[in-house]
């Protein structure tokens, strides 16, 4: 099973988790075509593919274009749908963007895929919000889903839509749920898109982070790395088509603990502030999940530890600072 002279689009291949997909494809010696619009909203960002642009097929267009998506996706072996309107606190501001890019979009590329290139495996970025408050810990695939916002429930009705497709026109589909992920490439100016990522941002600044309350809720984290292989043991092995898995880090972590590490290994420092209402309207609590399937299924695992991987964030942001913030 290799990605060598595979045809690999990614959509959001400009933005945080779609660029590593994209450079480590190439790295594998995959044709690469990177689909992404660009919006400042969702973390797109040109200099993540500085130094590999001209090893890739860009296309700026956007998901909500059937036109676009189907022109692109044909003939192509593998879809990363890396793409998604990604702001929690956003999407509650804004619900019909939320609406008209995480799940309209999500079905124009699935339609797409079924009219023109049935074949193509379909791997799709899933969020452990979508679970919502724990109803049993640890939480698996199986866990009820309660989501607290709309980027959350939304994300839960693209990932259904994924399977429905794959389940109803046997199309070779799964989802790929993640977690807190962070590492190189990240949108570090804002915390909409991912508290960790921000914090680091504030850190590599030499800013104080901002925790709420006393930061006690655990948290599941990710190197991007580690997300990658995932994504990319998904597309690789059929034992994941039609299915769901959770791609997290093997620990959990208080808030607290991360933005303290954070600090440690980047800069900054640590303040705690009350918890703004509307903040705590849609915080899930304690998030605590399992990986146990996707090891037994396809045989990932996470490599990283926390401090290993902030280490190597700090390494890539700091030459190039300013094309992030």
């Amino acid at each position: 099973m290799s990605l060598k002279n595979k045809k690999v689009m990614i959509t959001g291949g400009l933005g945080f988790i779609g660029s590593n997909v994209a450079l480590r494809c190439l790295e594998e010696g995959a044709q690469v075509t990177v689909y992404d619009c660009l919006d400042p909203r969702s973390g797109g960002n040109m200099h993540n593919v500085h130094g590999i642009e001209d090893s890739l097929r860009i296309v700026v267009n956007d998901i909500r274009s059937m036109e676009g998506i189907s022109s692109c996706i044909r003939g192509q072996e593998i879809l990363f749908n890396c793409s998604a309107y990604t702001s929690h606190p956003n999407s509650m501001k804004e619900p019909l963007i939320d609406i008209d890019v995480n799940c309209k979009g999500t079905i124009n590329i699935l339609e797409s895929a079924r009219r023109f290139n049935p074949e193509i495996k379909f791997v799709h970025i899933g969020s452990s919000t979508q679970t919502g408050k724990m109803c049993y810990s640890p939480v698996d695939e199986k866990h009820p889903e309660f989501p607290m916002d709309i980027y959350s429930a939304n994300k839960t009705a693209s990932e259904k839509y994924v399977l429905i497709y794959g389940n109803a026109y046997k199309m070779r589909t799964t989802v790929v749920r993640l977690a807190n992920v962070f590492g190189p490439r990240s949108n570090i100016k804002t915390p909409d898109l991912g508290f960790m990522n921000y914090f680091i941002g504030l850190a590599l600044q030499g800013k104080p982070l901002t925790v709420f309350g006393k930061g006690s809720q655990l948290r599941n984290i990710a190197y991007v790395g580690d997300c990658v292989e995932a994504l990319i043991a998904a597309a690789l092995n059929p034992a994941s088509d039609r299915e769901v898995f959770f791609a997290v880090g093997d620990r959990q972590h208080s808030v607290a603990e991360i933005a303290e590490a954070i600090v440690g290994n980047i800069g900054g420092g640590v303040q705690y502030v009350d918890w703004p209402g509307e903040r705590l309207a849609i915080d899930i609590g304690d998030a605590v999940i399992s990986n146990g399937k996707i090891k037994k299924a396809l045989g990932w695992a996470p490599r990283v530890a926390m401090a290993e991987g902030l280490v190597k964030t700090r390494e890539y942001f700091t030459p190039c600072l300013q094309k992030y913030l």
